[in-house]
C-alpha cells in the first residue's frame, strides 16, 4: 500500500512523471532485448539487477523499486518456467524470484543511501563555500555602519534567500533587505535579541536565530524561506555575531577617539587663548599702570600709551571674536542664509570692514561676469550668504595684510565658472613656507614665521575653511610666481542660476 502511494505521489510530480516514463520504457526495452537475444534466466536476472541499481543511483529508491517490479513481471513471464505465464512452477522458480526481489531491495537501499550521502556532501560543500564567501565579504567592510546596513542584502545574495531581516539590540533598530516586514517578525526578533527564546525558530515560513557572542546578546537574524539547515544557520549566526561585535567595537573606538580629539582641541583652545589673551592684557595693564603712576608724563607719551591700549584692546576683541566663531563652528550652530547678491558689493564691503588691517597696502578689486571683465557693472546677482562669505574674505584679507610688507599689493577677484562662484585673494609678499602649506587650514596651526613673529592666533584660516564647507564650497592655498601667496575659494551656484547659464 505504501509503495502504491509513493508511486502515485511520484506520478503527480511533472518532473517525476518523465522519470517514471523513462524507467518504464527502459524496463520494457531491456525485456525486449533480452527476449530477442535468447538470454537464460541467470543472465536476465543479472541485467535486470543492474537496471535496478542504476535507477536507484539516478532517481531514488522508490523509482528503483518500481523498475524492480516491472522487471520481476518480465523475469517471471519470459524467463522462469512455465514461460509465457505469470505462475511459478517448482521451488527453483520461487527461490529465483525471491532471491531476485531480495537483491533488488538490498541494492536499491544501498544505492539510495550512497546517493543521499553524495547529495549531502555536495550540499555541505556548497554551504562551506557560502559561509567562506560571507566571511570574506564581511572582512572587506571597513565602515562599521556600512557593514551593518549591507549585511541583510549580503546574506540574501549569498544564500539565495527571498528576504533577510537583522535586529541590532544595542540601538534597537532593524535593517532589512526588503521593505516588506510583518510586525510579528519584529516582535520575534526582539524576543530573540533579549535571549528570551534562543536557538533556531521557524514560524509561518520565517526562520530566525539569536545572535550572541559568548553570553552577550547582540541581536537577531531572520530570513525567508526556511531552507537553511540548523548547522548552516548556527555557523552563519556566529559569523554575523562576530561582525556585529566588530562593528560595535569600531563605533565605540571612533566615539572614544572623537571624544579624545575633542578634549585635545578644547585643551589646545584653552592653552592658545590663555597665551594669546595674556599678551594684549599685559600690554594694556602696563600702559594703564604707566598712565596712573607717572603724573609728569607729557602729552606725547600719554598719546602713545593710549594708542597702545587701543591697539591691544582691538587685538583682544579680535581674538575673542575668533574664539566665538570657532565655538559656533564646533557646535554646528552656523546657519546658511543665502540671498541674491552682487559679488562686487561683497568684495567692496569686505575690504571696507578690513580697512584698518589693510592700511598702507594697495588693494585692487576685479569682478568678472562669465569670463568678461566688468569693472563698472557687477553683473547679475548670485545667491550666497553675504555674512558668511564676508567673514571668509575678512580672514583672508587680514591674513594677507599681516604677512606682507607695507605698500605691497593685495588683489581680490571674483568670477563665475559652470556651477561655481569663485574668489581669490592674492598678494606679492614672501609667500608661504612649503612645509606649512598642507597644515595652514588646521585649527590653531601657525606657520614658522607667524610663530616667530607672534602674529595670528591660528584660527582665522580654519574658520574660513569651516564656513566654506557649510556653504558647500572649498578653499585652496598656493605660492604664486615669482613671489606671493594666493588663496582660491568657491561656493556652488544655485540650481536656478545654473539653468540661466545654460540658457
Amino acid at each position: 500500500m505504501i509503495f502504491v502511494m509513493k508511486i502515485t505521489e511520484g506520478l503527480a510530480d511533472s518532473r517525476g512523471t518523465v522519470h517514471w516514463l523513462v524507467a518504464t520504457l527502459l524496463a520494457l526495452g531491456t525485456t525486449f532485448a533480452l527476449v530477442r537475444l535468447g538470454a537464460d534466466p541467470t543472465a536476465a536476472g543479472m541485467v535486470y539487477l543492474v537496471l535496478v541499481v542504476w535507477s536507484a543511483t539516478q532517481a531514488g529508491v522508490w523509482l528503483s523499486l518500481y523498475v524492480a517490479l516491472l522487471c520481476a513481471f518480465g523475469f517471471d513471464y519470459f524467463f522462469l518456467p512455465p514461460v509465457r505465464s505469470l505462475t511459478l512452477a517448482g521451488p527453483r522458480a520461487w527461490v529465483a524470484m525471491v532471491c531476485y526481489l531480495a537483491s533488488c531491495l538490498v541494492v536499491s537501499r544501498v544505492a539510495e543511501r550512497a546517493r543521499r550521502q553524495t547529495r549531502q556532501a555536495e550540499q555541505r560543500r556548497e554551504d562551506v563555500e557560502r559561509l567562506y564567501e560571507l566571511s570574506q565579504e564581511m572582512m572587506l567592510h571597513e565602515d562599521a555602519a556600512g557593514l551593518i546596513r549591507d549585511l541583510p542584502r549580503l546574506i540574501q545574495r549569498i544564500f539565495v534567500l527571498d528576504r533577510v531581516l537583522l535586529h541590532v539590540s544595542e540601538s534597537d533598530r532593524f535593517v532589512g533587505s526588503s521593505a516588506a516586514v510583518e510586525p510579528a517578525e519584529h516582535a520575534t526578533l526582539r524576543a530573540l535579541s533579549r535571549a528570551q527564546n534562543p536557538g533556531l525558530n521557524a514560524d509561518a515560513g520565517f526562520q530566525s536565530i539569536a545572535l550572541t557572542l559568548g553570553m552577550r546578546p547582540l541581536g537577531a537574524l531572520g530570513w525567508q524561506p526556511e531552507q537553511l539547515s540548523r548547522e548552516v544557520a548556527s555557523a552563519m549566526s556566529a559569523q554575523v555575531a562576530i561582525a556585529l561585535a566588530r562593528s560595535m567595537a569600531m563605533e565605540q573606538t571612533a566615539r572614544m577617539e572623537a571624544a579624545r580629539e575633542g578634549e585635545r582641541l578644547r585643551t589646545a583652545l584653552i592653552d592658545s587663548l590663555t597665551h594669546e589673551l595674556r599678551t594684549p592684557l599685559t600690554s594694556i595693564r602696563a600702559a594703564a599702570t604707566t598712565l596712573l603712576e607717572t603724573p609728569g608724563l607729557d602729552d606725547a607719551g600719554r598719546l602713545d600709551l593710549a594708542a597702545i591700549v587701543d591697539e591691544e584692546a582691538s587685538r583682544l576683541d579680535l581674538l575673542i571674536g575668533e574664539a566665538v566663531e570657532m565655538a559656533q563652528i564646533d557646535a554646528n550652530t552656523v546657519e546658511l542664509h543665502a540671498s541674491p547678491q552682487h559679488p562686487r558689493a561683497l568684495l567692496e564691503h569686505a575690504v571696507q570692514d578690513s580697512r584698518k588691517a589693510l592700511a598702507g597696502h594697495r588693494v585692487r578689486i576685479d569682478v568678472q561676469n562669465e569670463g568678461k571683465s566688468t569693472q563698472e557693472d557687477a553683473g547679475d546677482p548670485v545667491s550666497f550668504d553675504p555674512h558668511l562669505l564676508s567673514r571668509v574674505l575678512r580672514h583672508l584679507l587680514e591674513n594677507a595684510a599681516r604677512h606682507t610688507p607695507q605698500g605691497s599689493r593685495i588683489e581680490v577677484r571674483s568670477w563665475r565658472t559652470p556651477g561655481r562662484l569663485e574668489f581669490s585673494v592674492s598678494d606679492d609678499g614672501p609667500g608661504i613656507d612649503p612645509a606649512d602649506l598642507p597644515l595652514i587650514f588646521e585649527k590653531f596651526y601657525r606657520g614658522k614665521k607667524s610663530a616667530q613673529k607672534g602674529k595670528g592666533s591660528g584660527m582665522g584660516l580654519a574658520i574660513a575653511r569651516a564656513i566654506l564647507l557649510v556653504h558647500g564650497g572649498g578653499v585652496e592655498a598656493e605660492n604664486l610666481q615669482p613671489t606671493g601667496a594666493g588663496f582660491h575659494f568657491w561656493v556652488p551656484l544655485a540650481e536656478s542660476e545654473l539653468k540661466k547659464m545654460a540658457e
